[in-house]
């Protein structure tokens, strides 16, 4: 059924614009994710404290800046606001370092949390345009699926799958993920070849 709001009709027309001149890219991202997920899926423990310690230093970062940019601009409206955020985003950062394997627990949690939340987009975002993704809808629906999957799975088994599961979650959402960009992007290929042969 074709849509009646012309809004839709410039956005998929933006889409397959991008996908056709930026195709590259796109394969590119993709394969680069896929091979980051296998790394993570062959030692899911590793990665879960890597995930765990690169959080831990972005928190890190961002309170020092945070505590040097409120210190360093003299008077800021709620400025104890600020202080207070900077100042616990400094505390997350030196306990995830500090203690890797609760860090590890506490953001499995919220991981599993944005999981299901991707994978509900993922699942919509493919049935509401799979006019113009061609035959790649389909694996993004997979991939979406594969999230509330791997989403269920750490729920059901937690807090005794929670040291593994954040690497295995992270490198399984990488392949899926990349694996979906791939079809994407070749489907883009797909796109230019067509014009290019009008």
């Amino acid at each position: 059924m074709a849509s009646m709001n012309p809004g839709d009709n410039y956005m998929q027309s933006a889409i397959r614009n991008a996908l056709g001149a930026y195709w590259r890219l796109f394969l590119f991202q993709g394969v680069i994710m896929i091979v980051l997920g296998v790394l993570a899926v062959v030692v899911p423990a590793a990665a879960s404290i890597a995930v765990d310690i690169f959080i831990g230093c972005l928190f890190l970062i961002s309170g020092i800046l945070g505590l040097a940019a409120i210190f360093s601009a003299g008077e800021i409206p709620a400025f104890i606001w600020s202080l207070i955020t900077a100042a616990l985003s400094l505390a997350v950062g030196v306990l995830l370092i500090w203690k890797p394997v609760a860090g590890v627990l506490s953001i499995t949690f919220l991981l599993t949390a944005f999981f299901i939340a991707e994978g509900v987009f993922q699942i919509v975002t493919s049935s509401a345009y799979r006019d113009i993704m061609g035959s790649s809808w389909g694996w993004m629906l997979v991939s979406g699926i594969a999230d509330l999957l791997l989403a269920a799975v750490i729920i059901l088994g937690s807090p005794i799958t929670a040291v593994w599961a954040l690497g295995l979650l992270v490198g399984v959402n990488l392949i899926t993920s990349g694996w979906a960009i791939v079809m994407t992007a070749l489907a883009g290929r797909k796109v230019t070849q067509a014009v290019g042969a009008l």
